[in-house]
């Protein structure tokens, strides 16, 4: 082979090698910030990971908010018709929270169940309803339904 070949070769190899390694690492990077949805149902199934950052949602069960009287920690239960999971969560919660609507929690699921979110969402008008959490709890509403 000539050596001016020879030389086009390595520099192909070295583009297509480099290429490789940056798509290697945006997937690798992009792998770490994924939020899966999960259903009550799924978390209190065992389905959920434990110790990685999910997405939880549902209808805030009436009654079942509790905040602390000495600090900014609040408690409350999140359920898709079927099952129930807890979720509690430190700081200022959403103006349009409230129980009996729809919500998505971002956090993590110990090991005790709760889920120790982070970020709490809630719906922004009264006809909006996030499409996971819709479904999710279409889904238990329809297994609550079968005998």
């Amino acid at each position: 082979m000539n050596p001016q070949r020879k030389q086009r070769l390595y520099i192909i190899i070295g583009l297509v090698a480099a290429v490789g390694a940056a798509v290697a690492l945006a997937l690798s990077a992009l792998q770490q910030n994924i939020n899966l949805f999960y259903t009550p149902t799924q978390i209190a199934n065992g389905e959920a990971p434990m110790g990685t950052r999910i997405r939880a949602g549902g209808m805030v069960e009436k009654g079942s908010l509790v905040r602390s009287s000495d600090s900014l920690q609040v408690r409350f239960v999140v359920t898709d018709f079927n099952k129930s999971v807890a979720i509690t969560y430190r700081g200022i919660l959403p103006d349009l929270f409230r129980e009996g609507q729809g919500i998505v929690a971002l956090g993590k699921v110990g090991t005790d169940g709760v889920v120790v979110a982070d970020e709490v969402l809630a719906k922004h008008d009264e006809k909006y309803m996030p499409p996971e959490v819709n479904k999710a709890l279409k889904d238990g509403k329809l297994a609550q339904a079968e005998p």
